[in-house]
């Protein structure tokens, strides 16, 4: 296994976390909604309220490593 160059160097920030518990329980009462305007279907998978929480991360600053590119054919 790899290790850390340094002791306090983690891949996500304390902001990214708090995005993520919100993006959970707003999954979790139902007013979690998916696309940029929120108009679309209400969000049932875990995985998808996770992005949407980093994503949100992301646009605020957090400390969030960046999306990995989609390969082409």
């Amino acid at each position: 296994m790899p290790t850390r160059a340094k002791a306090g160097s983690r891949k996500y920030g304390k902001s990214a976390r708090k995005s993520v518990a919100s993006a959970m329980r707003r999954k979790k009462s139902g007013t979690l909604r998916s696309g940029k305007s929120g108009h679309g279907g209400q969000v049932k998978s875990r995985k998808q309220a996770i992005a949407i929480g980093l994503s949100e991360a992301r646009k605020k600053g957090a400390k969030v490593p960046r999306k990995k590119a989609s390969k082409r054919k």
